[in-house]
């Protein structure tokens, strides 16, 4: 089992996690690229606004299109911008949770710093991008 995320050194998941928290590290590792992030984001709210539509009209097919406008744009950014496979294949559940934690953070500013930290904890060869970007944050707070 994969406890410590620094010995994850390539992006090749565990077969089982234990935890989200363990989970977490490996889900940001797939996401380096602020247009993937930005493309889940997008997808994630589209899907949301579907899925509070559906609710309120009670138009049944709304719930139907949350899933395509949710994941399209997620696949688009990690199968042509990341070039890997979605976490969801293999961790819907806490693939769904962590979509939600990275919205969340996206919106109040803080999901970079988030990308940054992790990436350095893993020893990630894109640290040193990572810790630039986590640089520049902190100048701006």
């Amino acid at each position: 089992m994969w406890h410590d995320p620094r010995a994850m050194k390539n992006t090749t998941p565990p077969r089982e996690f234990m935890s989200f928290e363990e989970f977490w590290p490996f889900y940001v590792s797939q996401h380096k690229s602020k247009t993937t992030r930005t493309l889940h984001f997008w997808g994630t709210t589209f899907a949301m606004l579907c899925v509070a539509g559906a609710l309120f009209t009670k138009r049944r097919s709304l719930l139907l299109l949350a899933p395509i406008v949710g994941y399209g744009p997620a696949w688009i950014g990690h199968f042509f911008i990341e070039k890997n496979r979605p976490a969801t294949f293999k961790h819907p559940i806490y693939s769904l949770r962590a979509d939600f934690v990275m919205w969340t953070k996206i919106v109040n500013g803080t999901m970079d710093e988030e990308v940054a930290r992790i990436l350095r904890d893993l020893g990630d060869e894109s640290s040193k991008v990572a810790n630039d970007v986590e640089e520049v944050a902190s100048t701006l707070n």
